[in-house]
This record gives C-alpha cells, structure tokens and sequence, in this order.
C-alpha cells in the first residue's frame, strides 16, 4: 500500500513475557530466517537518538494517539560507526512507512556540535527535511534508546518480527558512539516488546504462530518510554536534593 512516495506498513506491537518469548521462538525457528544483521544468538545492538523540537511535538503526538505523526532518529548498530542512518518513521492511522539517509561519523558529530548546515547542501529531500524542521521549531537531540534485538523475516507477506529486549534510556550525553553513557532499563523486569511488522497480509502460518498472545495490541513507544523514564529519574533526583537541602 502507498501514502503519496511513501510505501505503508502494518506494524503490531505486544508487551510479553520470558515465557511467551520461549514460545514464540520456538514457533517461529522453523518457519523464519533470522536477519542477516544478527550477530549473536541473542540478536543484535541497537541505539537510537532521536530528536524532538521545542514542543516536544514527536512525544505528544504519540501520547495523544495522533494519527498522522513523524520521528527523528539517528540509528547505529553494535555502538559502531560502520552504518549510521537519519531516519524518519511515520505513522498513518494503523500503518508505519520509513525513510532513511546515510550519515559518516563526522556528520553525526557536527550533529551533536549544533552545525546542521551540511543537511541543507546534501541534495537529500529527507535531510533536508530535518534541515527545515531545525529551523522552524528547533528540532533537537531528546534522549537515547538502546536495547538488542532478535529478529526474524518470512518472505511471503514481507514478515518481519522481532523481539526487542533489556531496553533502556541512555542519560547525560548524546554521544552515541559512548560506551559510558549510563543507561536506565525502562521496560518491567520479566517483560520484552514484540513487533510485527508485514505489508499487505499476515501469512497464515505466522499467523498461527503468534494468535495465541494472552496481551492486547499495544501502542508501545520505546521513545515515550524512555523520555517519562529520565523524567522520573530527575523528579527524584530533585526529591532527594530538596530533602538534604531542606
């Protein structure tokens, strides 16, 4: 399906737990290839920094449920600067597209020194895209998401599924090539996020695989997670200076 240039998705996400989690993988080994980005059995590193502008647009957007919404994101895997992508994922009532441009190393550091202006001369509609957005409501760095991710694929239907684990709020830096940014879990313990991604239909044999979840769909935002994670870090922190203070 297409929205304009965009072509659209279905995207289901479900929370569920280590014992659905065993199931499933159980269920979908057969059936499925893993993606060719895995790098252990466990799957593989995934750290994003996404970007929201001065009204926090992206987040209130997501909590109202809007139905017609964009983020911004600067996506690295493995915390290694071999593939790096701007990315922009878009919702369209129940369906998701995605756009990318690649980013060096350099770019994601002027980036993170406040120099966009290379956007604006890349001749990349979506960087700039993000170039414009800078400008008019100040689109900047939010927060970083990191988390691993085992993924499987099925060709008929364009199946992707995949099971995002230990997910957490990286806090105090942006620099995402870091490995001492600190890091805070904001999923509950004994619990993982499962996305269901496919095009036109869902093969019955996926299908199969997967009806016998226990939780509803849910409307899952690992960017909202983690911002209302660093909020809640900072309310308490501000807790304990006024109680030393006071």
């Amino acid at each position: 399906m297409k929205y304009g240039n965009a072509v659209l998705r279905h995207e289901l996400k479900y929370y569920i737990n280590w014992n659905e989690y065993w199931l499933l993988r159980a269920r979908l080994a057969p059936v499925m290839r893993l993606d060719e980005n895995t790098v252990t059995a466990e799957g593989y590193h995934i750290r994003s920094l996404y970007f929201d502008d001065m009204y926090d647009t992206a987040m209130q957007e997501k909590m109202m449920g809007t139905s017609r919404r964009d983020k911004y994101r600067i996506r690295i895997y493995e915390l290694s600067d071999q593939v790096i992508r701007f990315e922009c994922k878009s919702k369209y009532d129940s369906y998701i597209s995605k756009k990318s441009a690649p980013l060096s190393r350099t770019q994601v550091e002027q980036i993170l020194a406040g120099d966009y202006t290379f956007l604006a001369e890349s001749g990349d509609p979506l960087l700039q895209q993000i170039y414009a957005r800078r400008n008019t409501t100040l689109l900047r760095p939010a927060v970083i998401v990191d988390y691993r991710r085992e993924a499987y694929v099925y060709r008929e239907g364009n199946v992707r599924i995949t099971f995002d684990k230990d997910i957490s709020a990286g806090a105090g830096d942006f620099n995402i090539f870091s490995k001492e940014v600190p890091t805070y879990p904001v999923v509950p313990s004994g619990q993982l996020v499962l996305e269901i991604k496919y095009d036109d239909y869902l093969p019955k044999i996926i299908h199969n695989a997967v009806k016998s979840l226990t939780g509803d769909i849910s409307a899952v935002s690992k960017y909202v997670m983690c911002r209302e994670r660093l909020a809640d870090l900072k309310t308490a922190s501000r807790r304990v200076v006024n109680a030393i203070n006071g």
